[in-house]
């Protein structure tokens, strides 16, 4: 990768390679400013005592100099390990305990505490960098340093580093540790995986070629960096086109920041798709009436012809002037304020999306697909094509990559983006990747015989029966019930029992926004879940979606009998969910068993008490009665044929 860097450097040496938002203003550097940058940082680090095969750890939102400290950390021969920013101070304890990083690089004030703190437990890091100077004055700077005079330190120190510098670079190769990304860890301690310089550049060429990426692209790396993704698209994919890396002033900022970059190539997990259409749904609510109507009617229109018009096929030409009023009126200014009004290749992954929240987006003429991947894969395992976008398919197998389904329905690939290992785990590394090279992606799938395209049906742990044996398939349903932008998250059960129930957490801006219209007071979060309109309101989401659910003759057993609005939202940091917010379902269960057996046992409510954690790490107690509200059912209609 830093030969990478070397060669843009030549060929697109005045072009913009990073973009970081700062005071309002945008600041940007070409790719042979950003070469010069990362070499005085490599120099820095060297002058630091970095060594081969030293593991550094970057932990911060995206900003360039965290991006330039992994490379420049490649350059030295060290292995970049990035942490989630928002991981509590237990969580980072354990990766940086277990990749054994001497050096980390924090954003600011907050990730330098969290790693003080930890510090008695761990004693092999010596050197302690940060980015944002903030507020750090009055701490102890033996081992700390502003990355800022790291930087220059390199600058006036090069001619003695150089050397070193260039016969490290030259050791690099294709087999080479290129970063060390630690799994999500739904089901147990997160594992490092060990991903090759092969592994990343072999599979951004492959998914570059796939999209006709290069480089004018823009992207907005807004994602964790300790996500495969960002890493692919930020650090893989940019390096090998060239293209440029936008990286916003914050989160509170991401929107706005999305807006004026206008990307041409964006990533999100469904969970930023589905806040944007929450979103637009709320501001549309208040909007006048005649604008409600002309949103209302060129939407139905749109979500009749516009996933038509974009894939190429045939649409009359009433229609096709319709729609090209409706750009006008509606969906170019819609796009525009969503920051999608350049995008050429849009994709969602990370878990399925709802078809409704998918087509959406596409009726708008946004080129949105999906694809399946894993952090073991370096992301890509299949994709969608252009012209071949559905909602219910992940596509068809990625260049370079072979996929094969075994017999309990399994999914399994290996391909030139395949882990070395799962870093001090061999016993997890041989359970998982067999000698053939052949990964077990854990999730259960076939593919379609007449399109070769692949479909998921669930993770395979997750799939079950139900007790008069029909399948039982609970993200299917979770899907459904969080396209409305009341339903934030769900989790449905019933695996190995006759009927199904599910949590469900409402979502506080949508539903508070209601409220506020509709002039009812609250107080907390807890409060508003438990208010009977809300309930009636989830009530009739859940029974419409039963209506849908009982179309499906292989699922239709999953409809939900009985259900409860959770007293407080599932949170990463009360271990309910992963940093990459999936559900983690043993945790859930296990903590929330009492209110699972009521689902069952009948009761009308049930009174429970949660442990929380708090932003500051301190642990309290909530209470509350919960009502438990029984949803109608539909026959479904195989039943119906059989019966007539």
């Amino acid at each position: 990768m830093p030969a990478l860097l070397r060669r843009n450097a030549r060929a697109f040496a005045d072009r913009p390679a990073y973009r970081e938002k700062e005071y309002g203003i945008w600041q940007s550097w070409t790719w042979s400013e950003a070469l010069r940058e990362i070499e005085w940082l490599a120099f820095g680090f060297l002058a630091l005592g970095m060594a081969r095969g030293d593991h550094v750890a970057i932990i911060g939102r995206n900003r360039p100099d965290h991006y330039w400290a992994m490379v420049a950390a490649q350059m030295c021969g060290a292995i970049p390990v990035p942490l989630y920013q928002d991981a509590v101070a237990e969580e980072m304890a354990y990766v940086l305990g277990h990749c054994g990083a001497r050096f980390v690089v924090c954003g600011d004030q907050e990730q330098v505490d969290k790693v003080i703190d930890i510090q008695d437990q761990l004693h092999q890091i010596d050197h302690v960098l940060y980015h944002d100077k903030r507020g750090m004055r009055k701490y102890d700077h033996e081992h700390l340093n502003w990355l800022h005079d790291i930087r220059e330190e390199g600058r006036a120190s090069h001619y003695r580093h150089e050397h070193e510098l260039a016969l490290r670079e030259a050791e690099l190769d294709y087999d080479s540790t290129c970063v060390m990304l630690y799994t999500s860890g739904t089901t147990g301690k997160p594992k490092g995986v060990v991903l090759s310089n092969r592994n990343i550049i072999e599979t951004a060429k492959n998914s570059s070629e796939f999209d006709r990426l290069g480089p004018r692209e823009e992207i907005l790396a807004y994602l964790p960096m300790a996500w495969v993704g960002d890493f692919i698209f930020s650090m893989g994919q940019a390096l090998w086109n060239g293209f440029c890396v936008n990286c916003p002033e914050s989160a509170d900022t991401m929107m706005s920041d999305l807006k004026e970059i206008a990307p041409t190539y964006y990533f999100a997990p469904p969970r930023v798709f589905e806040s944007q259409l929450t979103s637009v749904m709320i501001r549309m609510e208040d909007a006048g009436t005649v604008k409600r109507w002309l949103f209302r009617h060129f939407m139905d229109l749109a979500r009749r012809v516009g996933p038509a018009i974009l894939d190429g096929r045939k649409v009359g030409l009433v229609d096709r002037l319709r729609y090209a009023m409706g750009e006008i009126a509606i969906y170019g200014p819609l796009k525009n304020t969503l920051g999608f009004s350049r995008v050429r290749v849009g994709y969602t992954a990370g878990e399925a999306i709802g078809p409704e929240i998918f087509d959406f987006y596409r009726s708008l003429g946004i080129n949105l697909k999906q694809l399946y991947g894993q952090t073991e894969a370096s992301v890509f395992i299949a994709q969608q094509p252009d012209h071949e976008v559905r909602a219910d398919t992940v596509g068809v197998t990625s260049p370079g990559v072979e996929i094969r389904i075994g017999d309990s329905g399994e999914i399994f690939y290996r391909s030139p983006g395949t882990f070395v290992e799962y870093y001090k785990n061999p016993e997890s590394t041989a359970s998982t990747k067999d000698e053939a090279g052949w990964v077990a992606t854990g999730d259960a799938g076939f593919f379609e015989e007449d399109t070769g395209h692949l479909r998921i049906i669930d993770r395979a742990k997750d799939v079950g029966k139900m007790a008069d044996g029909h399948m039982f398939a609970p993200k299917y349903v979770e899907n459904k019930l969080k396209f409305y932008p009341d339903i934030l998250e769900a989790v449905v059960f019933g695996n190995g029992r006759e009927t199904c129930t599910a949590f469900i957490n409402i979502d506080l801006t949508a539903v508070g926004n209601w409220a506020e219209r509709n002039n009812i007071a609250y107080a907390s979060y807890q409060e508003l879940a438990g208010h009977p309109r809300v309930l009636e309101t989830i009530k009739a989401h859940v029974e419409e979606v039963n209506r849908s659910v009982a179309q499906d003759d292989m699922l239709s057993a999953c409809q939900i009998h009985r259900f409860l609005v959770l007293h407080k939202e599932l949170d990463a940091d009360d271990g309910e969910m992963t940093r990459t917010r999936k559900v983690r379902r043993g945790i859930i269960a296990e903590k929330y068993a009492d209110l699972i057996e009521a689902l069952y046992d009948g009761s009308d409510s049930v009174q429970t008490e949660t442990e929380v954690t708090y932003e500051d790490g301190r642990k309290g107690r909530i209470r509350a009665t919960l009502k438990l509200v029984d949803a109608a059912t539909v026959t479904p209609r195989h039943h119906e044929v059989a019966a007539a």
